[in-house]
């Protein structure tokens, strides 16, 4: 059935379709044949491919559906201005029915989405406004406050897809069946991530309701309240939450599966080294929790991943040896920076910090009694995201502010902390520590995306040390 006005000549006979929007949905089921067989996965494991959607992802379904719920209900009225804050996707599917529609659209996405994501929507002809991702939600400067103010001020009409019912109704009247209909109604498990919860839920209710015995399984970033974490920073895009959504129907989920950013990526380069399917970070999620499932599953099963986008948008970041490297998820050589880790003094804790509000006197005291002069300042506690390091301190700097004003004993270390070192991954040379330590006084070490450790001339100086003693030695 066609979304837009009929104009012009009949088509009737062609293969011709009346507009982009037409072509949102219908999208393949592909079986993951070469991972089954290096996995060793006996049952069936297929992928629902979203990227066939106009747009490239599974939001052009929701984006459509909100869009015409509120042109039936009149919130959005001819030549209107559409608000929304996204990690991209959704924004792409409002834009391109807005196109098709005569809609302005204005997207706030947040500073760890990939560049080429905010080129994406601007190619669309709407407006990006780019907010601090290290915020609580309730903050100013939030996507959330921000689309909020914006949606205000220009009197526009925000989808809200966190808690538009139409979100998970588009995956009701369409995913949902379609993967009924492709599967000849024998899908045992859908494997999907968690975000909106507007897929897994939509989809998950039609399923549940022509078999209750359909499998819902929640792919979920480590961090994420859906598995049971806080909300903190984590770096897959567009999945997991700081929130609960309005779709969020944690009784329709058979299992939830927490993966880490490392594995998501990894698996993501995987599949789409293997099975010649580029896929984004969130598709690597649910692709690393279907094999989990697929092990565990019995040879007739049919278990279906849903794949949300490609990996295009994310060739600066997943699919780039240099960005990996420096978040450390790939080792670039034996004798790495990990190396140099290793030959440190055992009684130094991996990772010494300081909290924001502690006492530059506690921040002075910790690098006394561990022999050292940097310490990172994050927030939280440990594990840490990288977006939870605020900044550092030095001693240096330290002495020289205490030496212009004592009171500076006594003050929080958020007050008089410089900016955060540079970021080096645990799986890079050498040699790059040495150049970067040229013109910084220590690295913090990442390693899968977190910070490790924090690296000095001196432990470079003692990692030589041991080489050549190890040499003589042999």
């Amino acid at each position: 059935m066609s979304h837009s006005p009929a104009s012009g000549p009949s088509l009737e006979g062609t293969e011709i379709v009346d507009s982009v929007i037409d072509l949102i949905g219908s999208t393949p089921l592909v079986r993951m044949k070469r991972i089954s067989e290096l996995e060793g996965i006996e049952c069936t494991l297929a992928m629902k491919h979203e990227v066939t959607n106009p747009g490239g992802s599974s939001k052009d379904r929701p984006a459509l559906e909100m869009i015409l719920a509120a042109e039936a209900s009149g919130e959005l009225q001819p030549g209107g201005t559409i608000v929304e804050p996204t990690s991209g996707n959704t924004g792409v599917g409002l834009a391109i029915v807005a196109a098709q529609r005569g809609y302005k659209c204005v997207f706030v996405m947040t500073d760890k989405v990939a560049p080429e994501k905010i080129d994406l929507l601007k190619a669309y002809g709407a407006e990006v406004v780019v907010c601090p991702v290290a915020v609580e939600p309730d903050d100013p400067q939030s996507y959330y406050s921000v689309a909020e103010r914006l949606t205000n001020e220009l009197g526009a009409f925000r989808p809200n897809q966190y808690h538009n019912p139409h979100n998970p109704t588009a995956h009701v009247k369409t995913t949902g069946p379609e993967l009924w209909r492709q599967t000849a109604g024998r899908i045992t498990h859908f494997v999907a991530g968690a975000g909106t919860c507007g897929s897994i839920t939509g989809v998950g209710r039609y399923l549940k309701s022509m078999n209750p015995d359909v499998k819902i399984i929640a792919a979920d970033p480590e961090g994420s309240v859906f598995s049971g974490g806080s909300g903190r920073p984590y770096l897959v895009e567009g999945v997991g939450e700081d929130f609960f959504p309005a779709a969020w129907e944690p009784e329709l989920l058979d299992d939830i599966i927490a993966i880490s950013d490392e594995e998501s990526f990894k698996t993501a380069r995987y599949v789409s080294e293997a099975e010649g399917i580029l896929i984004g970070g969130s598709g690597g999620m649910a692709v690393a929790a279907a094999i989990k499932v697929a092990k565990q599953a019995k040879p007739d099963d049919i278990v279906v991943v849903f794949n949300p986008d490609s990996g295009r948008g994310y060739l600066s970041r997943i699919f780039n040896d240099d960005w990996m490297a420096n978040f450390g998820f790939l080792v670039e050589c034996d004798q790495c920076v990990g190396a140099v880790l290793d030959t440190r003094n055992a009684s130094i804790e991996n990772l010494l910090y300081v909290n924001p509000d502690q006492l530059v006197s506690e921040a002075i005291s910790m690098m006394r009694t561990n022999g050292v002069s940097q310490l990172p300042v994050c927030k939280n506690t440990p594990p840490f995201a990288a977006a939870e390091v605020s900044g550092a301190v030095d001693e240096l700097e330290l002495m020289e502010a205490i030496h212009r004003d004592p009171g500076v004993m006594s003050t929080p270390v958020e007050k008089v902390m410089g900016p955060k070192l540079p970021t080096i991954g645990v799986g890079q040379k050498v040699e790059l520590a040495i150049e970067m330590l040229e013109t910084a006084p220590a690295l913090l070490v990442l390693s899968g995306g977190r910070p490790l450790s924090v690296l000095t001339r001196t432990d470079v100086l003692a990692y030589f040390g041991a080489v050549a003693d190890a040499a003589v030695e042999s």
